[in-house]
C-alpha cells in the first residue's frame, strides 16, 4: 500500500494512457473501514500506469476484444446485405404483380366475373331444387376460362396499340415499358391455351364453340391486317356481341346444361341479355372520348373523332337513359316476372346518377379529366346492373 501511495503522490512523472478503474469496495468491519478511508485523499480513478508489462497486457486485451467484435460486426454486415436483397426482390415482385393487373384491365375483369357470377345465381334461384354445390367446382373452372378469355382480347389489344397506348393511355404496362412485348406474347397465348383447354373439358363441343368464336373477334378486332376497330360500326358490333349477347348466353347456357337442364329463355335471362348489349354498345362508342388525341394521330377513326367529343357523349347518354327507362317499363307491363319493388327504384336511381354525371360532364367543359370521369362512371353502372339482376 505505501508503494501505491508513493505511485500516487508522483504520478505526474507517468505518461501512460490507460487508467485504472474505480473499485467500489463494500466495507464488512471496521478494519475495512479504516482501509478505505486511507485512499480517501488518492482517488483510484485518477491513477495512470506506465509499466511496459501493464501496457503490452493491456493491447493484447484490446486485440482480443477488436477479434471478438469482428465476427459481430460481420453477421451485422451480411445481415444487412441480405435484408437490402430481400427488399429489392419483393419490390421487383410487387411491379411484377401490378403490370400484370394492369396488362388485364382490371375494370374489364371486374365486369366479366360479375356478369358471370349474377348469371350463375340467377339460373340456380330458378332452379333451386337442382342445386349441387359440387357443381361450383366446375363454375369456378368456368369463371377462370372466362377471364383468361379475356385476358386474351384486351392482352393482344395492348400488343397492337403500342404506340397508340404512348399516347391516350401511357399507364398500361407495355406502353411504360414496365413489361416486354415478348413476355406480353407468352402471357396472351397461355391465356387463350389455358382457357381453351379448361371449355373443351368441361362444357362440351356448342359452349367451346362460342368461346372460340369470342377469341376469334377480339383477335380481328386488333390484329392486322383485319383491325377492325378502325371502322367504327365493325368495331362496337364487335363488343357489344362479345360482351353483350355472347356472355349472357353462353354462361347461361352452360349452367343450365350443368344442371341437367336444356336451355330455355325466362324473361330476366332475355332481359339482361339484350339490356347488357345495349349497354355494350354505349361502352363501344364512348371508350374512344378520352382517346380522341392518339386516335387523331395515329388514323383511327371512331365516332369521337367524327363526331366530336362532345356529341358522343350526349349519345351515349341518351342511349343509356333509354335503356333504363325500357327497363321500368318491363317492369311495369310484366310485373309476373320481375320485382317491380326492385326494378323500378333501383332503374329510376342508375338514370338520375347518368342525368347528373352528364351535367357536369357539360360544366366541365368536356375537359379529358371530366371525359375520363364520366367512362368509369359508365362502368359503375354497368356493375351495378349485374349487381342487382339476381333479385330483380
Amino acid at each position: 500500500m505505501a508503494a501505491v501511495a508513493a505511485a500516487c503522490c508522483h504520478r505526474g512523472s507517468f505518461q501512460s494512457s490507460y487508467t485504472l478503474p474505480s473499485p467500489v469496495p463494500r466495507p464488512s468491519s471496521s478494519r475495512a473501514t479504516a482501509k478505505l478511508s486511507s485512499f480517501s485523499y488518492f482517488p483510484v480513478s485518477s491513477l495512470r500506469v506506465s509499466s511496459p508489462i501493464y501496457s503490452s497486457r493491456c493491447r493484447e486485451l484490446s486485440l482480443v476484444a477488436e477479434r471478438r467484435r469482428a465476427p459481430r460486426f460481420g453477421i451485422w454486415a451480411c445481415s444487412q446485405v441480405g435484408a437490402a436483397v430481400s427488399s429489392s426482390l419483393l419490390k421487383n415482385l410487387f411491379d411484377f404483380r401490378d403490370s400484370c393487373w394492369r396488362f388485364l384491365r382490371p375494370h374489364t375483369i371486374r365486369g366479366t366475373a360479375l356478369g358471370s357470377v349474377a348469371l350463375v345465381v340467377r339460373a340456380l334461384i330458378e332452379n333451386p331444387g337442382l342445386i349441387d354445390w359440387w357443381l361450383t367446382f366446375k363454375a369456378l373452372y368456368g369463371l377462370i376460362a372466362l377471364l383468361c378469355g379475356n385476358g386474351y382480347i384486351v392482352g393482344i389489344n395492348q400488343i397492337f396499340d403500342i404506340g397508340i397506348d404512348k399516347v391516350n393511355k401511357p399507364y398500361l404496362p407495355i406502353a411504360a415499358g414496365d413489361l416486354s412485348v415478348q413476355f406480353a406474347w407468352i402471357l396472351v397465348l397461355l391465356f387463350a391455351a389455358v382457357g381453351l383447354l379448361i371449355v373443351a373439358c368441361n362444357f362440351g363441343p356448342f359452349i367451346c364453340s362460342l368461346y372460340c368464336l369470342g377469341l376469334f373477334l377480339g383477335t380481328i378486332y386488333s390484329v392486322p391486317p383485319f383491325r377492325l376497330k378502325r371502322y367504327p360500326v365493325a368495331a362496337f358490333l364487335i363488343i357489344a356481341t362479345v360482351r353483350g349477347f355472347l356472355l349472357n348466353f353462353g354462361v347461361y347456357y352452360a349452367t343450365r346444361a350443368s344442371l341437367g337442364l336444356s336451355f330455355q329463355w325466362s324473361s330476366p335471362i332475355a332481359f339482361i341479355t339484350t339490356f347488357v348489349t345495349m349497354f355494350a354498345l354505349v361502352i363501344a362508342i364512348t371508350k374512344d372520348l378520352p382517346d380522341v388525341e392518339g386516335d387523331r394521330k395515329f388514323q383511327i377513326s371512331t365516332f369521337a373523332t367524327k363526331l366530336g367529343v362532345r356529341n358522343i357523349a350526349l349519345l351515349g347518354s341518351g342511349l343509356l337513359l333509354a335503356n333504363y327507362i325500357s327497363a321500368i317499363l318491363v317492369a311495369v307491363y310484366v310485373p309476373q316476372a320481375f320485382r317491380r319493388s326492385t326494378m323500378i327504384p333501383a332503374h329510376g336511381i342508375f338514370a338520375l346518377g347518368l342525368i347528373f354525371q352528364a351535367w357536369v360532364l357539360e360544366r366541365a367543359k368536356y375537359t379529358k379529366e371530366a371525359v375520363l370521369q364520366f367512362y368509369r362512371f359508365i362502368w359503375s353502372l354497368f356493375y351495378a346492373e349485374y349487381l342487382i339482376f339476381p333479385v330483380i
